[in-house]
């Protein structure tokens, strides 16, 4: 027996465990599923820079590094983290930093909050060819790995690298774009460019929508795809096993909720954070079922509200009982994320008294411009500040189409 391919660190002695067989139910391959399958053939002798987190993994759950790191038909020469790092460490607003990874032995580069040419000289440094992502999304503009990729694909062209995108389902299907379109006066980290609040794509389609849009066809970009993905399966439909993205993601249900209840990140309520149903539990100090009664009247698509009641262990109100509700969707095919959003923070503008903005505009910064603020400040209701954002939502989903790659 060979000993080639093992790595003695830290007194173990490592190998690659021979692969689980999957599911029998198991339809779906991922990108990574596929380029392994096919032996790596795209990444035949050349160094490769992997950009990926803990959701990167096989449907046996490891992870794809340590399989990449053991197997001799690829070279990985380098790992790229993102926010919350490429363990996952880290939490919100936070990386690991630069490392070496205990169990491979490889460098590990910070690329959080890092783009342009700062990017491209970390890429440079690392003596790579080829760049690969996989990282899980979550359907949501303002969830930062989206634009990682975007920094990462940009860095990549300066610093004259390939790029290649390994495919993963959006968790909360790709039927269609929800919510305003960005303002590219309001771009930062949690929106570079103007496109929907809920985009309905994928990693790979984004990429392709990125490089033709905003870089200008610049980037040497391959994409693997997946197969047995379908545009209108929810995660659970995949039987893909679910990693939490970030530490305040735990389940596909956040997903489902997150790009309309991430709102309240730009309010005085709590999201919340600090509670085992974050972005499900939403709620303040003095705030009484008169929310979810409001709430429920307005008979939104596929919810339903439940007065709730919460002590968050970290973030807003930490340590403090507040009152709220909790979504409860009940028929996920007819729920509109965006739209709900937008109707808690008119209803719960109109029973709390208390109700304020962040002092730094940060509602802005989600929703990609001034328009839901100051429509709420003014009195405006659910569906006068949704027909407002109509028009740049139908151009996008247009421009969207020529992007997507599955039926």
């Amino acid at each position: 027996m060979t000993l080639s391919r093992r790595t003695l660190l830290a007194g173990t002695l490592a190998t690659a465990p021979l692969p689980l067989p999957l599911p029998a139910e198991a339809r779906l391959r991922t990108g990574f599923a596929r380029l392994a399958a096919d032996g790596y053939a795209p990444l035949a002798g050349q160094n490769v820079g992997l950009v990926t987190n803990p959701t990167g993994i096989t449907q046996d759950v490891r992870h794809i590094v340590d399989v990449m790191h053991a197997d001799p038909r690829v070279r990985l020469t380098a790992v790229f983290g993102p926010e919350h790092g490429f363990r996952g460490t880290a939490q919100a607003g936070g990386s690991e930093g630069r490392s070496t990874d205990p169990a491979t032995g490889l460098p590990v580069y910070d690329t959080y909050t890092k783009s342009g040419q700062p990017l491209a000289d970390i890429f440079t440094a690392s003596a790579v060819d080829t760049i690969v992502f996989d990282i899980q999304d979550v359907g949501a503009r303002f969830y930062t790995y989206i634009w990682t990729l975007y920094d990462c694909m940009e860095a990549a062209a300066l610093a004259g690298k390939r790029f290649v995108v390994l495919d993963r389902p959006n968790p909360v299907t790709g039927r269609s774009a929800y919510g305003p379109v960005l303002d590219p006066a309001f771009a930062t980290f949690v929106g570079r460019r103007p496109i929907a609040q809920a985009h309905g794509m994928t990693a790979a389609e984004l990429a392709r929508l990125f490089n033709a849009q905003f870089l200008n066809g610049r980037v040497q970009l391959s994409t693997v795809t997946m197969t047995g993905w379908r545009r209108a399966d929810f995660f659970d439909d995949t039987r893909l096993p679910w990693v939490p993205p970030s530490p305040n993601m735990p389940t596909p249900d956040t997903a489902l909720v997150y790009s309309g209840t991430c709102l309240f990140e730009g309010t005085n309520l709590s999201e919340g954070r600090g509670t085992t149903r974050p972005f499900e539990l939403l709620g303040a100090e003095g705030i009484d079922g008169k929310w979810a009664a409001a709430l429920n009247e307005l008979a939104l698509p596929g919810v339903r509200f439940r007065e709730a009641y919460f002590a968050p262990t970290f973030s807003k109100f930490e340590g403090k009982t507040v009152g709220g509700v909790q979504l409860h969707v009940h028929q996920r095919e007819s729920f509109d994320p965006v739209r709900t959003g937008i109707a808690l923070l008119v209803t719960a503008k109109r029973v709390w008294r208390g109700f304020a903005w962040r002092p730094d505009h940060w509602i802005d910064k989600l929703t990609g411009s001034a328009l839901v603020r100051t429509m709420v400040d003014a009195g405006a209701g659910t569906d006068e500040i949704v027909a407002a954002w109509q028009p740049g939502l139908t151009a996008f989903r247009t421009v969207r189409r020529t992007y997507l790659m599955y039926d």
